[in-house]
């Protein structure tokens, strides 16, 4: 017979599922480290012995030898502490909105593109009164050229600089709000 009382009820830690999923979280932050371009790996705080291992695995460009290596940062990571590993997970959340932001941003300009070129002046007054530092001028010009090349079926040169000089307006009414939030 077997006695019940050797056998302690109490939870002593995770379980083997946790401690799974645990392991695949840090799989896939070794993952999202090893895809970082230059710029954006800068901006995340590593150590030296860890900085160097995601260039490594970078480096690797053999599907399973750099699966491998990932790997093996991930067994890095995993010996890291809590406190080590938050700011990292941080860094990488806010490039992640920032890149959703930038997105949102560049859809806007199309829309207010797309408006343009359908809606002629009076969605050029809007966007004026939006952003009133934008040059109505060039923006009426660039409309008028992007209309006469879609006609003509020319390729899109004007359409692209419609897009830019929108772009550059819409970017320097952020600015000016973030000064306007910083005073």
């Amino acid at each position: 017979m077997h006695d019940t009382d050797d056998f302690d009820d109490e939870f002593t830690g995770p379980s083997r599922s946790q401690l799974r999923r645990d392991a695949l979280d840090i799989f896939k932050l070794a993952e999202a480290l090893a895809s970082l371009s230059d710029a954006q790996l800068a901006r995340v705080p590593l150590d030296e012995d860890l900085l160097a291992e995601v260039q490594r695995t970078r480096a690797i460009t053999s599907h399973i030898a750099r699966k491998r290596q990932t790997q093996f940062l991930a067994k890095q990571l995993r010996k890291q502490d809590d406190e080590a590993i938050e700011p990292i997970r941080k860094a990488l959340a806010h490039d992640r909105t920032a890149a959703h932001r930038e997105a949102a941003a560049l859809h806007r300009v199309e829309v207010w593109r797309e408006r343009l070129l359908e809606q002629g002046d009076e969605a050029l007054a809007e966007f004026i009164a939006a952003h009133p530092a934008a040059d109505r001028q060039q923006l009426r010009q660039l409309v008028r050229n992007a209309l006469a090349e879609r006609k003509a079926n020319k390729p899109p040169h004007a359409y692209r600089e419609l897009f830019r000089a929108l772009r550059d307006a819409t970017a320097a009414a952020v600015d000016e709000i973030d000064d306007a939030a910083e005073e």
